[in-house]
């Protein structure tokens, strides 16, 4: 039976109704790869020819083969070493956060609260608000002068009359984090709520029969059998925070003193306002370089239980 099957399978192959249906089939699909290629394989062959040329021109023309200069200078400049370290910074401390932040809050969601519904549909809201509005929302909270974070610090004694939130560099940028964790934070708990979903509750019930604690269940139930779905949600979540730009341009716009200029600010600076597009397009695929250096490095710390509890 197999082998016949087989048989009419083949000869269906080489009919000519079958060449005419994938004929058929690539026509249909030929002006939806036309589109893809054109709005995203051009330009991404294009900015990597940039790379290796002197380009100060948005304009066409003759422009001289520079090479690996620009990508030699960027790692030469300590403005690019200076924003990159402020991309790893912003990236490390945001998602770890935002993972510890989103495991807790899937747990208790996933736990048996009254209107436990209505507590998940809320979790939706600063992940559903764009981020443009998150970083007014939160440039507002911290203004020195009638910012809200400043009157509840004053109500409650705590000081905080006329302190400018975003007025020193590294001050400035770890408010950003924080407005970045509120927002993203959510999309941890879709994830990891998802994946305690698929967890059989008998697990848990054999280990409180062995005398397990609940602690000891979380870490030895409940954390190895996320391992997937922490480890899609923080490789979603690097790419993401590496390459951070909306909310910075928003909040601070680099500053002050460039204390939250990122890696992606500093290359939308260097290519738009400086109009060195040569350098800008180098300083493009650095980052993608380094948003899947990140990626890999914690793919290889999941694998390897770095965390406690997982191997």
């Amino acid at each position: 039976m197999i082998e016949e099957k087989r048989n009419v399978l083949e000869r269906f192959k080489s009919s000519g109704r079958f060449r005419g249906e994938g004929i058929l089939a690539f026509a249909l699909i030929l002006p939806s790869l036309l589109v893809v290629g054109w709005i995203i394989l051009y330009p991404i062959l294009r900015t990597f020819w940039m790379s290796f040329f002197d380009i100060e021109s948005p304009l066409p023309g003759s422009y001289p083969f520079v090479g690996l200069h620009n990508y030699f200078a960027a790692f030469k400049s300590s403005d690019f070493r200076m924003v990159t370290e402020h991309s790893l910074y912003f990236t490390f401390v945001s998602t770890f956060f935002e993972l510890t932040l989103g495991i807790l809050i899937a747990l208790l969601l996933n736990s048996p609260l009254k209107f436990r519904g209505f507590w998940r549909s809320i979790v939706v809201i600063p992940w559903a608000l764009p981020t443009i509005v998150n970083g007014a929302l939160w440039k507002w909270i911290y203004n020195g002068n009638y910012g809200v974070l400043n009157e509840l610090l004053h109500v409650f004694h705590l000081g905080g009359q006329g302190h400018n939130w975003l007025g020193s560099p590294f001050e400035a940028l770890n408010m950003v984090i924080i407005a970045d964790i509120w927002k993203n934070t959510s999309l941890v708990v879709f994830f990891i709520l998802a994946g305690l979903q698929t967890i059989p509750s008998d697990l848990y019930e054999a280990a409180k029969v062995d005398g397990s604690t609940p602690i000891k269940s979380f870490w030895n139930i409940t954390i190895p059998l996320l391992v997937p779905s922490i480890m899609v949600v923080v490789i979603l979540r690097t790419i993401d925070a590496f390459k951070v730009f909306d909310i910075i341009y928003i909040m601070t716009k680099g500053g002050p003193a460039s204390g939250t200029q990122t890696i992606s600010f500093y290359t939308y600076q260097q290519t738009f306002s400086n109009e060195y597009f040569g350098y800008g397009s180098a300083l493009a695929y650095l980052i993608v370089i380094f948003t899947l250096v990140i990626a890999w490095f914690y793919i290889k710390l999941l694998r390897q239980g770095t965390l406690e509890g997982v191997s």
